[in-house]
């Protein structure tokens, strides 16, 4: 938005930099223009960038050049001067199908700042300088639309949209495993590995009773066994079969049956007393 210059306005820093550079020529014709700053939501944002399909020139002289988007209303207290914008209020009003009245806060304590274009020769221009800034926020009568207006650009976002597509080229030479799923190994090896746990079968403990009298069966036939020996004979698990011999047997360090396991002398049958 822009305002007539007064007599008395000078040209800005940055303006005055940009004339100071010679490498190209600058259009000041418009440099004291006053231009109003306006700070607004993104969808008054876009609302106004969709209003035309061709852009609307920057600045333009008259109010019929354009589609008019939006009516800028101030309300003033007649009672007060002119230079006295305290109880000046700023109201924007947009032709959409959305919230569409606006609140605007205006702040005069900002840096100066030029507004600078360039036209599609490259030529840059001076539009203007920064009167006024004003930061837009919904009004209180359209407070709940634009809270809604929030929750469903929120909940849309947040929405997953999948595709399932079909690839052409499906001979498979693009395609590499991520991080962590598996390692590039031959299909022989794996095939091994596959035979190999298939043979280990789970074992399932018989009953402490049962499995007591199956020991006293094997120790009759044979004094001394190693672990391994009996894991064969029982078919039982290696850590419950220890467990059986901790209780049953005693374990020879030394001698000629080292690494092998023994009755406990009470468990003997040659050493039991007679029955009679």
């Amino acid at each position: 938005m822009a305002e007539k210059p007064s007599k008395d306005s000078k040209i800005s820093a940055p303006a005055a930099a940009l004339m100071a550079d010679g490498s190209s020529e600058l259009e000041i014709s418009k440099a004291e223009r006053r231009v109003w700053l306006m700070k607004c939501p993104p969808i008054v944002a876009r609302a106004m960038q969709s209003s035309t399909h061709q852009p609307p020139p920057p600045f333009p002289s008259d109010a019929s050049a354009g589609q008019i988007v939006a009516k800028f209303i101030v309300s003033v207290d007649p009672l007060r001067p002119n230079d006295d914008l305290s109880s000046t209020q700023f109201t924007m009003e947009l032709d959409r199908n959305m919230p569409k009245r606006y609140s605007m806060d205006m702040s005069t304590d900002f840096v100066r700042m030029s507004v600078l274009s360039e036209s599609s020769q490259g030529k840059p221009s001076v539009e203007g300088k920064i009167f006024h800034k004003f930061d837009m926020k919904p009004h209180t009568e359209n407070i709940e639309d634009y809270r809604r207006l929030c929750r469903e650009r929120t909940n849309q976002y947040m929405t997953k949209t999948r595709q399932i597509r079909v690839i052409d080229d499906d001979s498979g030479l693009r395609m590499r495993p991520m991080p962590g799923m598996f390692d590039m190994k031959s299909s022989g090896s794996t095939e091994k590995k596959t035979q190999a746990k298939g043979t280990e079968t789970k074992r399932t403990r018989r009953d402490p009773e049962e499995m007591e009298k199956i020991m006293f069966r094997l120790f009759e036939k044979q004094p001394n066994w190693t672990l391994k020996q009996l894991v064969q004979k029982t078919d039982q698990p290696e850590q419950f079969l220890k467990d059986m011999l901790k209780l049953l047997c005693v374990y020879n360090n030394k001698g000629a049956n080292q690494g092998t396991y023994e009755l406990k002398p009470e468990y003997r049958t040659d050493e039991k007393p007679d029955a009679s």
